[in-house]
């Protein structure tokens, strides 16, 4: 590279053109504040009915209640609130990584200057290990290469050439140095590109949530409906509007539905801390309710289902292939030492490129201690690698003091070239190397050459006499773990597709290792023909994507929901953000992974561990299951509250209910029992189920009509004993207090009717969690307070009953339940054919 340098552009030109054409960041302008966020979620309907009923409970004086409702919106709007400011978070992450320092040309002198400044026309100075501050084109080059898998996928280094090539913001320079002219700053640069993609993606609304939402309306006017109802009915029975205000405003803050949204928010806060166990972070609840339903899996490969770590792979002398695997239990055979000794005198001395370091590796594992390794020699001339020669050299001065030894490395069809191989001889390298190739390997031959001291060097390549000695295929091996999660995918009816930058052989390779079906396969040119409707009916039988660009990653995952496939999507580059964002469910890799993709991802692998996923979709059907037998259960305990919130009324009899009654079935039963079914462990046969389909409602007819059937059976027991309690001549107070045990405990053992079991239906108490039996135990420890202890009961408008009473009542609510699973055993038996 020349060491005289262009003058550049001047720093009064350079601070006009910053003021004219702005910083080179991404799109400040557009940020919004937390502010505004918080605003927009403020006005949805479910925050504005909770707050609502916040109000309700206020207006009544009872603030205890209305806090805790408030804190639970409060805590749902935080979350909501962050899901907004993660779109945020993406798009600063990207303007971080478009600006990193820059090394510019300024009235001809090489200044350091933040990333932020450099403008179009500035010329770049770049060198091993600088992140490119910005697109431009390559003005000289010395050997220079650059990692630019964050925006292509391709794991190879991309070899530079002066008035050839260009770079890119963001990607990484791995080998070499070279100057650049900046063409393009900010968003207009490729990584500017993908940002406005980006923000463009809207996230996908949460089908669950949007199911609580509705049924959490339809009940709030239901409730409202039937609190007016009650009120009047109340009036034209017994007179007197307070009381029957009293009435109504009871049976209202019992049936109003703010529970659903805090049983929802509790599964999917402590199923992130669950999933958190496997080594996955989170970022967006909405994602766990979805990975039940998840079709389709689409996975990078770079990265995702590989290590993104270059290793030697197979080695070629002679025809002879030898695979490193072999190696680890025979040893490196002597024929191969030359080949691992000239592959590393090719390379760089202190290398980044992946390759380079693969062979650095292997020779310090199976050459130490041998004559093969020369720390003492001294590198003297480097020839550079061409577009018209894709081959580099590396001419050694040793100790023998008579001549140099030169080194090359290359393309096999271009290292067959400088050895001036015969024909037969080059189809037979040419055979091997396509050997390597199928095998998805990269291909690189190795030749060697001798050059006396007391010549003058060549000026090219060609002019040595090299003698061929033989082929290196490098790969970048697949994970251990990828072919058995790929496996349990399959038996769980889940599609695994991978779409990469890298070659097609390469790509078929790697998903054959991983146990995936590579017959059928696309390539990004194959895809740029396509209109929309031919994407789609192709899509449904390809599993392999290979040079695929980031944009058509995007149009992959678009056509693929539009089949009505449920997406998940890993990846861990920059080009990933716009497709993680656009899937139902992303999956950043968290430690090869770009902020840019974490912060667009719904989920975070922290280890990198592909089979964290099939963890984390196995949990999120059990969430979703657990989360259905709360919700349900939920409806079924709410019945006998509207019960006896009226029927008392149409006989004649003593109310039960008042408001503080409410307060502690809302406050006890039904949170803690939301966390009795989080803590269900499931069927352990949730991953030999396909899927669930989008139509599938967490609240299906059948099982509304089962819950509320539940519910009024429980109703009717608990009516018909407070009818005998009173007709037997016991006080309205003591007969209260007897009704409302008789409640707690029948909806206490509700929760062992509904969990979900292996064991007969005989043995519905069998195997209660940890969690079950403490909650009980604090469910009946507070039951026996405010019914036992006679300045609490007198608040709750109870007379402390006696102990057999007390016991005769909690039998009663147990046997309510058995009763009504021997009809349901009953019913079952019925059903089933002869």
């Amino acid at each position: 590279m020349a060491t005289a340098f262009p003058p550049g552009l001047t720093h009064e030109i350079a601070a006009a053109r910053l003021a004219a054409e702005g910083a080179n960041e991404l799109g400040t302008d557009q940020r919004r504040t937390l502010l505004a966020i918080a605003g927009e979620v403020m006005r949805e309907p479910m925050f504005m009915l909770l707050l609502g009923a916040g109000a309700i409970y206020l207006a009544m004086g009872d603030a205890h209640e209305a806090v805790i409702l408030l804190g639970f919106v409060l805590i749902i709007m935080a979350v909501t609130v962050l899901q907004e400011r993660r779109t945020e978070n993406a798009l600063e992450a990207l303007r971080d990584l478009s600006s990193p320092r820059a090394l510019v040309i300024r009235d001809g002198v090489p200044t350091r200057i933040a990333g932020r400044d450099v403008v179009r026309d500035d010329i770049l100075v770049l060198v091993e290990g600088d992140r490119v501050p910005a697109d431009g084109s390559v003005l000289q080059a010395h050997e220079l290469a650059a990692d630019e898998s964050m925006l292509t996928g391709e794991s190879v280094a991309v070899e530079k050439f002066p008035e050839h090539s260009a770079v890119f913001a963001g990607t990484l320079i791995v080998r070499g140095q070279g100057l650049i002219r900046v063409t393009a700053t900010g968003s207009k640069t490729e990584l500017g590109g993908i940002g406005r993609s980006l923000r463009q993606i809207d996230i996908e609304a949460s089908p669950l949530r949007d199911e609580i939402g509705l049924l959490t309306r339809r009940l709030a006017l239901f409730s409202i409906g039937l609190c007016i109802l009650l009120a009047l009915l109340y009036l034209s029975l017994r007179g007197g509007w307070l009381d029957g205000l009293l009435a109504g405003i009871t049976l209202a803050m019992g049936i109003l539905p703010q529970e659903f949204p805090v049983i929802m928010i509790v599964f999917l806060a402590l199923g992130a801390r669950r999933i958190a166990e496997q080594r996955v972070l989170t970022r967006r609840l909405n994602a766990i309710e979805t990975l039940g339903e998840t079709t389709v899996l689409c996975v990078d490969k770079t990265g995702t289902l590989t290590q993104n770590r270059m290793t030697v792979t197979a080695l070629s002398v002679s025809g002879r292939l030898l695979e490193t695997t072999d190696i680890a239990r025979s040893g490196l055979p002597e024929a191969y030492h030359e080949l691992l000794e000239y592959a590393v005198l090719a390379s760089e001395i202190d290398p980044h490129d992946p390759m380079e370091l693969a062979f650095h590796r292997f020779a310090r594992e199976f050459l130490a201690n041998t004559e093969h390794l020369h720390p003492d020699w001294s590198l003297a001339r480097e020839y550079e690698i061409s577009p018209e020669l894709l081959a580099m050299s590396h001419l050694w001065r040793n100790d023998s003091g008579k001549h140099d030894v030169v080194a090359t490395k290359g393309a096999p069809e271009a290292i067959a070239d400088l050895c001036h191989l015969s024909e037969a001889e080059r189809q037979r390298v040419q055979q091997d190397a396509q050997l390597m190739a199928d095998r998805g390997l990269r291909v690189l031959g190795i030749a060697k050459a001798r050059h006396s001291i007391h010549k003058d060097w060549p000026d090219i390549q060609h002019d040595f006499d090299f003698e061929f000695v033989g082929l290196a295929g490098l790969a970048d091996p697949l994970r251990p773990e990828v072919a058995d999660a790929v496996a349990e995918c399959r038996r769980a009816g889940i599609r695994v597709v991978m779409i990469t930058g890298d070659h097609p052989r390469t790509a078929r390779a790697i998903a054959t290792h991983a146990g995936i079906d590579g017959r059928n396969l696309l390539t990004g040119d194959e895809l740029a023909g396509m209109d929309t409707a031919t994407l789609a009916r192709r899509i449904a039988s390809v599993n392999v994507f290979a040079r695929v660009s980031p944009q058509q990653k995007l149009a992959i995952v678009e056509a693929l929901k539009a089949n009505r496939e449920v997406v998940a999507m890993t990846g861990d580059g920059v080009n990933d953000a716009p497709a993680l964002k656009a899937a139902h469910i992303g999956i950043a890799m968290g430690k090869r992974g770009t902020d840019v993709a974490r912060e667009a991802a719904s989920l975070v692998l922290l280890e990198d561990d592909f089979s964290a996923i099939v963890a984390a979709i196995r949990l999120g059907r059990r969430i979703f299951a657990n989360l259905r037998l709360a919700v349900l259960y939920t409806l079924a305990v709410h019945i006998p509250i509207i019960g006896l919130s009226i029927l008392p009324l149409l006989f004649g009899l003593p109310l039960v209910l008042a408001p503080i009654h409410i307060a502690f079935l809302e406050l006890i039963i039904d949170p803690a029992c939301s966390i009795v079914f989080e803590a269900e462990k499931g069927d352990a046969r949730l991953m030999e189920r396909p899927p669930r389909t989008q139509a599938e409602h967490l609240v299906s007819p059948r099982h509304l009509v089962v819950s509320l059937a539940q519910g009024a059976w429980v109703t009717l027991g608990i009516v018909a004993f407070y009818m005998w309690s009173l007709r037997s001549g016991m006080l309205a107070e003591e007969a209260r207090a007897l009704a409302f045990i008789v409640m707690i405990t029948a909806n206490a053992a509700l929760i062992f009717s509904i969990r979900p079991r292996q064991q007969k239906r005989q043995q519905i108490f069998a195997s209660p969690s940890a969690v079950a039996l403490w909650v009980l135990a604090g469910t009946f420890a507070g039951l026996a307070v405010i019914t036992g202890i006679p300045a609490i009961a007198a608040a709750f408008a109870f007379r402390p009953p006696a102990l057999l009473h007390w016991l005769l009542a909690c039998g009663i609510g147990i046997g309510i339940v058995f009763l009504l699973e021997a009809i349901k055993l009953v019913l079952g038996k019925l059903r089933r054919p002869a």
